[in-house]
């Protein structure tokens, strides 16, 4: 399986996922320009953290139109497998490929924690290795993390069993619903604001987030 971590101006997260695509996993991965036009190679697209082309305009909104997002809308809209990780969801959510909008914390703080989740969807690629309703901790850091969507929107997602994480006891941000991570209607698109690929090292003390990508190799490799 053959990884791409998009790489946009300001993006500052693309080094620690390939860490673990390629160091941890031992999976091939390629760092993918944000003006390349050709991902045709590539069987998963990871978009990563940071702060595409300095977050103006509001974040995400100017990554949304750079010439690769218009292959990794085609790549997903094959059913190919894309997963967007803090700013990477904010370009999902803008680029239209993830419903609802993630906006100023609710303190208008940026925050850089540890939060405990809870897995609400397991039947997923990235989520098969948790149980459902399993209590997870990973790292967040944001300053606009507020997921918002409007009352039908919201209702269509949790309908349609679209939520994949929420915050467990305590909201850092004020998503809606306690809303921490989301997929599309046919669950090959995820978007998270937390960090599954800052604990996925045993260095680090923490291995939660591992699973996500443990899971998608191990279902790849059941299919061989």
């Amino acid at each position: 399986m053959k990884f791409g971590v998009i790489v946009f101006p300001g993006s500052n997260c693309d080094r620690d996922v390939a860490y673990v695509t390629r160091d941890i996993l031992q999976q091939p991965t390629r760092m993918v320009w944000h003006q390349d036009t050709d991902i045709s190679d590539l069987d998963v697209i990871i978009i990563p953290g940071g702060f595409s082309y300095g977050d103006y305009l509001r974040c995400g909104a100017i990554a949304k139109f750079s010439p690769v997002m218009q292959q990794v809308i085609a790549h997903s809209i094959s059913g190919k497998l894309v997963l967007g990780i803090c700013n990477g969801f904010q370009v999902l959510t803008e680029a239209g490929l993830l419903p609802g909008a993630l906006t100023r914390n609710r303190d208008l703080h940026f925050i850089c924690d540890r939060v405990p989740l809870k897995v609400e969807k397991n039947s997923l690629v990235w989520t098969q290795q948790y149980s459902k309703g399993e209590i997870i901790t990973l790292p967040i850091a944001h300053g606009e993390g507020r997921f918002y969507a409007s009352e039908d929107t919201l209702k269509a997602i949790e309908d349609n069993d679209q939520v994949v994480f929420r915050y467990e006891n305590d909201n850092p941000n004020g998503s809606l619903n306690n809303i921490a991570g989301i997929c599309n209607s046919t669950g090959n698109v995820v978007g998270m604001m937390p960090h599954p690929e800052r604990a996925s090292d045993t260095m680090l003390g923490n291995t939660d987030g591992l699973k996500m990508f443990a899971g998608l190799l191990e279902k790849v490799a059941a299919m061989v």
